[in-house]
């Protein structure tokens, strides 16, 4: 959250301290009675996934001591974002997905420069809260929903954590991991991103519950032309003291190659699939079958 958010962050946060910060968030992310939404319905702007706060007796109360013991179970994750389905209705192939992954990390489009400072701080955390609901909402029902978590929002975490949002997960280049855990407090989940040993052993004194590790692949989506290399996300993953999701690149023809990790973070693969169901069996079992 540093040159986009932290502005208004620490403004918030000298006028309130941490409650004075979630009154702001939620003021801003389509509070009852703002008129956010509507204003921005009437001005044209478009918000596919807007959604009302979920109702609190839909939601489950947060336990910290489970999330963090299915995340320790977890073997997929999918890194749900809407561009990734293509033709294909994203929200659809969501619910398709939920009851065969185990994590849900979303990822909102990322916002261009055009913007004004404080116009991408506000507007970023709308798109990104209206998403996190709308995926939210399709978990109610569920026995056994996934975690879901938001990709770089510790705003969005925040504020929606009271709503089933169990965390956020960040990168090298967003809020740093102590300060995220300073704004989140102990009991959301919260990731980060590593993309070589050296990082890995650095984050071994960072207050985290789970790393992403990559890219292990070429990917065109983080535009990387060379992997690490499954051979490096083994290491990794008996060096870390937290669970370790290897992602980039990661697909049917290669997710035996983490054999010895058992754990994948995808998107594209199940996302963009002709099956997305059956893709995403498939690389469960195979992670089951192969995780020691």
């Amino acid at each position: 959250m540093g040159g986009e958010l932290g502005w208004w962050w620490r403004a918030c946060g000298r006028r309130g301290g941490a409650d004075g910060r979630v009154v702001y968030l939620q003021s801003h992310l389509g509070d009852p009675g703002r008129g956010t939404l509507e204003a921005d319905r009437a001005g044209g702007r478009e918000r596919p996934y807007d959604r009302p706060p979920l109702d609190p007796s839909l939601v489950e109360p947060p336990d910290p001591f489970l999330h963090r013991a299915r995340l320790r179970e977890a073997r997929l994750m999918l890194v749900f974002t809407p561009e990734a389905c293509g033709s294909r209705d994203p929200m659809a192939a969501l619910e398709a997905l939920l009851p065969e992954v185990d994590v849900v990390q979303v990822r909102p489009k990322p916002l261009g420069d055009a913007a004004p400072e404080a116009t991408t701080a506000v507007t970023g955390a709308r798109d990104a809260a209206d998403l996190c609901r709308a995926v939210l909402a399709r978990t109610t029902t569920m026995d056994r929903p996934p975690l879901v978590l938001v990709n770089d929002r510790v705003d969005v975490a925040v504020a929606l954590g009271a709503e089933g949002l169990a965390g956020v997960h960040v990168g090298a280049d967003d809020l740093p991991p102590v300060e995220a855990r300073e704004l989140l407090g102990s009991e959301p989940l919260l990731g980060f991103s590593t993309h070589g040993l050296d990082e890995i052993v650095v984050a071994g004194d960072l207050p985290v519950d789970y790393l992403g590790f990559g890219p292990i692949h070429a990917t065109a989506t983080k535009g990387y032309e060379r992997g690490l290399g499954p051979e490096v996300a083994w290491v990794a993953a008996a060096t870390a003291a937290v669970p370790v999701f290897p992602i980039g690149g990661i697909d049917a023809t290669n997710v035996d190659d983490l054999a010895t990790v058992g754990r994948a973070a995808v998107g594209s693969a199940l996302l963009a699939a002709a099956d997305p169901i059956a893709a995403a069996r498939d690389l469960r079992q195979r992670l089951e079958a192969n995780a020691y």
